[in-house]
C-alpha cells in the first residue's frame, strides 16, 4: 500500500508517536501529530537504553544523536546492596557497531525526536485531544476538542496509559492495572567511579543505576508502594528516598550521601496492562502504552513502543489494503509485547515477596537474550 499522501493523525506526541510520525513522514504520508501539553513538555528522569532499543533507534536513525548526547556503557553490572560486585550482566551485542546498552536524560531524548519530527514537516498541534471518532467507510473522522474536526486514512492512538483513544474507541480494553510497586527516581550528577549501568539486589528494595551523560545519572529505588493516593512532595520523596537507601552501600550509597534540594526527584505507584487484542478497529490502531503498558524492570518501554511504530509503517507498506496491514501489525507485536510486560511483572512480584535475586536476575537475563531477536 503507497502510503504517500494518506492523511495520518498521530494522537499523543510521546517516544511511540514520535517515532510513528517520523516514519509515516519518512514514507511521504501526510502527519498530523496532536499532544495535549501546549509546551510539549516530558519529566525528567533518565531512561535506560537497552541494546534492543538501540537498535530500533538505529532503524529510525537516531542512534547517533542518542550516542552524542547520551551515554553509552559497556554491559551493566550487578552488586549486592551494601555494594559487594557480584557479577557482570550477560547483556548480548545484537549488531556490529551496535553498543550493548547506554541511558540519556529523558527530556534529551524528547528534544532530539521533536527535532526530527520538526524537520520532516510534521503538522504538530498542541494543548488539544481528540473527542470523538466517526468511522467511515475510507477512513475516520476525528472531532477535537478545539471544536474543529477532519477526516483521516489512520489515526493511530500513542497517547499514554491513560488513553483517550482507547477509551473512546475500544470498550473491550480496561485501564491499566496497579502492580503493587512504586518508583523513586532522582537525577543528579554522576558518581566519579560509575562507568557501567549498575543494578543492586538482596534488599527489600532493588535499586538501579543509569548513566545517562558524562556528568550526570539516574537512580531509581522500588519499594512497594505504601502511599496510598498521597502525592509526595519533593522533600518527601528526597527524605523517604535517603531513609530507603539507608542500608546501599557503593555509588547507592554515594548518591544518597550527595544527593541536593536541588536534584530532580520522582516518585509514582507502577501500573501495567496488556490490552486484549483486537488492537484495531476499523481505521484506527493503538501503540506504546495505550496497549502495551509496562513497569521498568527491563527497561523496554520505550524501545517496545518505537519498535511498534516501525513495524506498524513496515507492515501497512507491504498490504493491500488498512485491515490486512493493521492485522500483520499485531500479529508481529502480541507476543513479543506480552513477554516484556509478563516478564517485568513477574520480576515485581519476585521482589515484593522477598523471593531470591538469582531468581530476578535470571528473568532478567534471559528476557534481554529473547529481546535480541529479531521482532
Amino acid at each position: 500500500m503507497d502510503l504517500a499522501g494518506r492523511r495520518i493523525l498521530i494522537v499523543g506526541g510521546g517516544i511511540g508517536g514520535m517515532a510513528a510520525a517520523i516514519r509515516f513522514a519518512e514514507a511521504q504520508a501526510d502527519v498530523t501529530l496532536i499532544d495535549i501539553d501546549t509546551n510539549w513538555r516530558v519529566y525528567g528522569a533518565g531512561i535506560t537504553i537497552t541494546g534492543p532499543t538501540l537498535r530500533a533507534y538505529r532503524r529510525l536513525g537516531l542512534l547517533e544523536q542518542i550516542r552524542e548526547k547520551g551515554a553509552i556503557t559497556n554491559g551493566s553490572r550487578i552488586f549486592r546492596y551494601d555494594g559487594l560486585l557480584l557479577h557482570d550482566l550477560d547483556e548480548p551485542v545484537l549488531e556490529e557497531g551496535l553498543p550493548a546498552t547506554g541511558g540519556i536524560m529523558r527530556p534529551v531524548l524528547h528534544h532530539i525526536m521533536q527535532s526530527r519530527v520538526r524537520e520532516l514537516g510534521v503538522t504538530v498541534r498542541l494543548g488539544m485531544t481528540v473527542m470523538e471518532l466517526k468511522e467511515w467507510q475510507d477512513g475516520t473522522e476525528a472531532v477535537f476538542s478545539d471544536g474543529y474536526s477532519g477526516r483521516f486514512d489512520l489515526i493511530v492512538g500513542a497517547d499514554s496509559i491513560y488513553s483517550g483513544v482507547r477509551r473512546i474507541a475500544f470498550p473491550h480494553m480496561g485501564e491499566a492495572a496497579p502492580t503493587g510497586q512504586g518508583a523513586f527516581r532522582v537525577s543528579m550528577k554522576r558518581p566519579p567511579d560509575v562507568e557501567r549501568g549498575e543494578f543492586y539486589f538482596g534488599h527489600r528494595y532493588p535499586v538501579g543505576i543509569t548513566c545517562c551523560a558524562p556528568d550526570s545519572c539516574y537512580l531509581y529505588l522500588l519499594p512497594p508502594h505504601e502511599y496510598g493516593d498521597r502525592i509526595l512532595g519533593d522533600d518527601e520523596v528526597r527524605s523517604e528516598l535517603r531513609e530507603k537507601l539507608a542500608d546501599f552501600g557503593g555509588n547507592a550509597g554515594w548518591i544518597r550521601d550527595h544527593m541536593t534540594d536541588s536534584d530532580w526527584v520522582n516518585y509514582r505507584p507502577l501500573a501495567a496492562a496488556l490490552q486484549p487484542r483486537p488492537w484495531y478497529k476499523g481505521h484506527i490502531v493503538l501503540l506504546g502504552d495505550a496497549v502495551h503498558a509496562t513497569t521498568p524492570h527491563l527497561a523496554s518501554g520505550a524501545g517496545m513502543a518505537v519498535e511498534s511504530a516501525l513495524v506498524l509503517v513496515e507492515e501497512l507498506a507491504r498490504a493491500s489494503h488498512v485491515t490486512e496491514g493493521l492485522q500483520a501489525f499485531e500479529d508481529r507485536r502480541f507476543d513479543r509485547c506480552k513477554h516484556v510486560v509478563d516478564t517485568s511483572l513477574a520480576i515485581g512480584q519476585i521482589q515484593l515477596s522477598g523471593g531470591p535475586a538469582e531468581d530476578a536476575g535470571a528473568l532478567l537475563s534471559g528476557a534481554l537474550h529473547r529481546l535480541a531477536e529479531e521482532y
